[in-house]
């Protein structure tokens, strides 16, 4: 499908305002039932992954939103991992991975999830969005269960190409804020053995065709990690080798993946210097990256959720990345 720049700019901007609209959202934060959705989900395990520190937690979802045009809600108490497949209706044969952010606790999977779907889904890119295992809520190996279940994913989608229509090299990945970290980390240590094989799935690649962490948590370095990275994945203070080894920028290969990278300056939860540093990573292992840092925006603007944010602006960049790096044609 091919889109004049004029097109790329504008069909994104109303495609985000309209995924608004009809929307309702709870006056105040509440729970609801956690199969308030129908799209289908896909589960990433044959069986409950091993060790969680609470097996009988439930699933939550909870809105986030209180306005009666928008919805934001966000899952968490994730037993079970799994994705929700949003096929475009006239599939390219491209998909990607969309892993949505929430500080190692939720996963926001509307603004950082359905709405960045759906736009993409117009110009023919299939999604799958991640709602993984939540570092805070309590695993023996917190920092890895995230990063795992990506891993996994990857596969899965590649595994399942076929029903979807999908060209199973083509498959990127595009993760919000701590979702970034996942994100990131697939674009480094795609062959890390971040779990133990269960089925032939796993003999698949987990590499992406190519990566987008928007405004990521990245580096875990306590000089220039978010705050809440530390006590998220570790329990405390990283040791050198943790540093070392679960910062991306510390782990760029020259087999890292093609990396779209978006920012604020003013972001006053994760620091800018996390993509500067990744960037500045990519170039010296000279992969292909693209940048860009918005003046202002703040933290967590994804699609449609915040009047005078860069939200309508990274999206037709991103897509226009994608095309260049023939994601799709």
């Amino acid at each position: 499908m091919s889109l004049s720049r004029r097109d790329l700019v504008k069909s994104p901007l109303a495609l985000a305002a309209a995924s608004t609209v009809g929307l309702a959202a709870a006056a105040d934060v509440r729970a609801q039932p956690a199969t308030v959705d129908t799209r289908e989900r896909i589960q990433l395990w044959p069986r409950t992954p091993d060790g969680a520190l609470h097996p009988d937690m439930a699933e939550l979802i909870e809105q986030t939103s209180t306005s009666p045009y928008y919805s934001s809600r966000r899952a968490s108490r994730i037993l079970k991992p799994y994705m929700i497949a949003m096929p475009a209706a006239q599939p390219n044969g491209s998909a990607v991975l969309i892993i949505p952010g929430g500080s190692f606790q939720y996963a926001y999977f509307e603004h950082e999830g359905y709405y960045v779907a759906d736009i993409l889904n117009r110009v023919g890119i299939s999604c799958f969005i991640l709602i993984y295992r939540m570092a805070q809520d309590g695993w023996k190996d917190p920092v890895r269960v995230g990063p795992a279940d990506a891993q996994r994913a990857m596969r899965m989608i590649r595994a399942q190409a076929a029903r979807f229509h999908l060209d199973p090299e083509r498959v990127g990945v595009l993760g919000f804020s701590a979702g970034g970290f996942l994100t990131t980390t697939l674009a480094t240590r795609h062959a890390a053995p971040l779990y133990a094989p269960v089925d032939a799935t796993d003999k698949l690649s987990a590499r992406p065709f190519l990566a987008a962490p928007i405004y990521p948590v990245q580096s875990v370095d306590p000089a220039y990690a978010y705050g809440g990275v530390a006590p998220s994945l570790f329990g405390g203070t990283p040791t050198p080798a943790q540093i070392r080894e679960w910062s991306p920028d510390l782990n760029v290969t020259a087999d890292a993946a093609p990396t779209f990278l978006v920012h604020a300056e003013d972001d006053g939860a994760v620091p800018v210097a996390n993509t500067v540093r990744l960037r500045d990573a990519m170039v010296a292992a000279k992969i292909t990256v693209e940048t860009h840092l918005f003046a202002h925006g703040g933290h967590g603007f994804g699609v449609g959720g915040r009047p005078g944010s860069p939200d309508g602006l990274w999206l037709p960049l991103f897509i226009n990345f994608a095309r260049e790096q023939k994601l799709f044609a």
